[in-house]
């Protein structure tokens, strides 16, 4: 076996040195260069970008080829949206003229195929007569229509509401009725505490500015070229607020980690150009690193199978990748504009990075270094008393029963389960595909229709079944039950999974016929049985890859081991969390989550994904320091405890403000978005304290030497994914010679 402990190359002559030089000294052309992008990306999208919303393709599945059935043998095509409606004053039936006025509207709107009027429509009027449902069937998914359409409609029912009756819009036309304006708030305020976290960290309003400029415009840029994307391809609503979050916070991030590296270099002499250079051979190379796991971690949402979460991973992605090439080249640009003056405008005496080995974390590591036992100890036990609600984690869907009041799809699912009952908002279809010899044997098909319909209303947790009817050519039977529980109830759940798997099958047995559970609830709870089918090979997936690519990049399996170890960790403290604030409701009111809802089906993956890339930025930097001390000096006590106080200030900083920046999008009404912020923002602040002060010193501490030892036959086979060599970076004059390869 090897140590590898060989000394840092003289000097910088790498690809990535070179690049920063160039930026530095030709900072004009680079600037105008990104300013041009940011010009050309946003009159692109203003002019042929695109719009989101949520569509779930469920290819191969019992449902699509249920939902595939009911297209075929003349069943509706498109996308029905109900718009409720409730009498001020007495019956709906007392309002005749203006429904029958606001239906002849809606059919006259464009994307419009069809329309039903309540009081000429069964079962459309609930039981008091006061409340009754308008059902619009567009020709498209309404929730991708420019927002401009919900005028349209507010137009159309202009006579009920000027008749005293409320009108609210159901999914998913109700999504495109949602506010669009929360993102922008989430934005400023995540900057604006950015802004404050750099001032008080570092002191200098130029060096405070710098990361948050970078950020931005690579931001922009990057949703420019979403918005351009989502022309050409399908991405959920929840994409561009994802990808903002991730952009922001990472990109100030990186940028954050460069400036303070140039300020160090600065403070050792270097002239600025010089500096520039070796900032981005050092801490460039870092960032690459960063943001090729990031990426990584979010395109092995792809093993899904899934369309829906693979496009936000690549959203995600995008501005990742996007704010990163800003990094290595927008900052390395200002740095050079700015040169020696990056410290003025200061609000307080600048602070440079740990030069000493008596400052706060030099005594934090030697702490650590006495009793590491004891510190993964109860880091460990930290991180596992979180985690124990994820044993109750309950996945579905997030409807619109969990939105604030004030949304008119919440006031329209409050309306369906006040004059329908709770499950209406969650209907179940039942296809019953007939074989060649009952086709046109109506004796034989309605027996069948009888059998089925009292095997579905024996079932515990049905309402109701309408009686089965034939398709217009008797190939199907098609009904329709409705639960006594609501879609985000885990009986439902349970209904769904009795219905598909024992009701329907035993129903239908010895008939040759084929049964079916569909409809937009199943559909739901299709996806989330799915991803959770699929949730272990994308960690597997994940996990290997960012392994693979740790060991490639620092050479040592134990090193590469230990981060993805304790990375399960912290995103399983980030789970537990979740669950006890949403699905345990433990404080959700405070977020603005009225009631307690299951965890949406696809955030555990997408928390997985993008937790576990971002906490490996925070790994690589962390890593990229020690072993930078230990090929200079060959002491693994002395490399853990230099890296550490290196990077501790400018990773707390880091963490604070994409902290900051995730929990602002808890302003979001979108519950899932809500979600998705306090899972990342807990995991983020997690992962920057227990696991990077506490555990990974300590098991770094606990291995020792081992910590780079690497199997000679695996060092020859590995790829080398250093763009420099070894950092380009002189070993200190006082250091001592490194040490020779160990041999073992």
């Amino acid at each position: 076996m090897t140590i590898n402990t060989a000394s840092a190359a003289l000097g910088g002559t790498g690809r990535l040195y070179r690049l920063g030089r160039w930026c530095a000294r030709h900072a004009r052309r680079v600037v105008i260069a990104w300013l041009v992008l940011l010009v050309a990306f946003g009159a692109a999208e203003a002019c042929w970008g695109g719009s989101f919303a949520d569509s779930f393709s469920l290819p191969g599945t019992s449902t699509q080829t249920g939902a595939d059935l009911l297209k075929a043998h003349g069943g509706t095509s498109g996308t029905a949206a109900p718009i409720m409606i409730k009498s001020d004053r007495g019956s709906v039936a007392g309002h005749r003229s203006s429904v029958a006025a606001a239906v002849k509207n809606l059919e006259h709107l464009p994307g419009v195929a069809s329309v039903t009027n309540p009081l000429t429509t069964h079962g459309a009027v609930s039981a008091k007569g006061d409340i009754a449902q308008i059902v619009v069937t567009f020709t498209n998914d309404p929730a991708g229509f420019d927002h401009s359409y919900v005028g349209k409609v507010d137009t159309a029912v202009r006579p009920l509401r000027a008749d005293h009756v409320t009108v609210d819009y159901g999914d998913p036309l109700g999504q495109l009725a949602a506010p669009k304006s929360a993102d922008r708030t989430s934005e400023a305020i995540g900057l604006g505490v950015a802004v404050l976290v750099l001032l008080i960290g570092f002191g200098s309003v130029a060096a405070a500015g710098l990361p948050l400029l970078t950020a931005v415009l690579g931001l922009a840029v990057g949703l420019g070229g979403l918005g351009l994307l989502a022309a050409q391809f399908s991405f959920g609503k929840a994409a561009p607020t994802l990808a903002a979050m991730m952009g922001l916070g990472v990109g100030i991030d990186y940028a954050l980690f460069l400036s303070t590296r140039y300020r160090a270099l600065l403070g050792d002499g270097l002239e600025p150009a010089e500096a520039v250079g070796r900032t981005v051979a050092t801490s460039g190379r870092s960032v690459l690193v960063a943001a090729a796991t990031v990426a990584m971690a979010l395109g092995g949402l792809y093993v899904s199978g899934m369309s829906f979460v693979g496009t936000l991973g690549v959203a995600a992605g995008l501005t990742v990748v996007v704010t990163a090439a800003a990094s290595v080249t927008l900052t390395p640009a200002l740095l050079g504009l700015l040169g020696h003056r990056i410290d003025r405008l200061h609000v307080r005496t600048p602070v440079a990075e740990p030069t000493g080995t008596h400052d706060i974390w030099h005594r934090w590591a030697a702490r650590i270094a006495r009793q590491p036992w004891l510190f993964l100890t109860a880091g460990l036990l930290l991180l596992g008393l979180l985690a124990v609600p994820v044993a109750s984690m309950h996945l579905g869907h997030v409807d619109a029963g969990a939105q604030a009041t004030t949304s008119t799809d919440r006031r329209a699912y409050d309306l369906i389960s006040q004059g329908f009952g709770p499950g209406a908002n969650g209907p179940i279809t039942v296809v019953a595909q007939l074989d060649r010899k009952q086709v046109g044997d109506q004796a034989r098909s309605r027996a069948l229709a009888g059998r089925l319909r009292h095997d579905l209303a024996a079932v515990a947790g049905v309402a109701s079944v309408t009686p089965p009817k034939p398709s217009p050519d008797h190939a199907v039977l098609v009904t329709t039950l409705t639960p006594t529980t609501g879609p985000q109830d885990r009986a439902t759940t349970d209904l769904i999974h009795t219905l598909r798997h024992k009701t329907v099958p035993a129903a239908l047995s010895g008939t040759g016929a084929t049964g079916f559970v569909t409809g937009p609830t199943v559909a739901g709870q299709t996806f989330t049985d799915t991803l959770v089918a699929k949730l272990p090979l994308i960690i597997g997936v994940v996990v290997a890859a960012a392994f693979v690519l740790l060991l490639s990049v620092f050479r040592s399996p134990l090193v590469a081991l230990k981060a993805a170890v304790l990375n399960l960790f912290s995103i399983a403290a980030a789970y537990g969390v979740v669950v006890a604030v949403f699905q345990w409701g433990w404080g959700g009111a405070l977020f603005g989550v009225t009631e307690k809802v299951p965890v949406e089906s696809y955030v555990p993956m997408m928390m997985f994904a993008i937790v576990f890339g971002l906490a490996m930025d925070y790994e690589v930097f962390l890593l990229s320091r020690i072993r930078e001390t230990w090929l200079h000096l060959g002491d693994n006590h002395l490399a853990v405890a230099t890296g550490l106080a290196a990077t501790a200030r400018v990773i707390t900083c880091a963490a604070l403000i994409m902290t900051s920046v995730f929990l602002a999008f808890m302003l979001s009404p979108n519950v899932v978005v809500k979600m998705l912020a306090l899972g990342l923002g807990v995991s983020v602040i997690l992962d920057a304290t227990v696991v990077r002060l506490l555990l990974v010193p300590a098991t770094m501490y606990l291995l020792g030497r081992a910590n780079w030892w690497i199997p000679g036959w695996l060092d020859r086979h590995l790829p080398t994914l250093d763009p420099e060599g070894p950092a380009a970076e002189p070993a200190p004059a006082s250091a001592p010679v490194p040490a020779k390869q160990y041999q073992g």
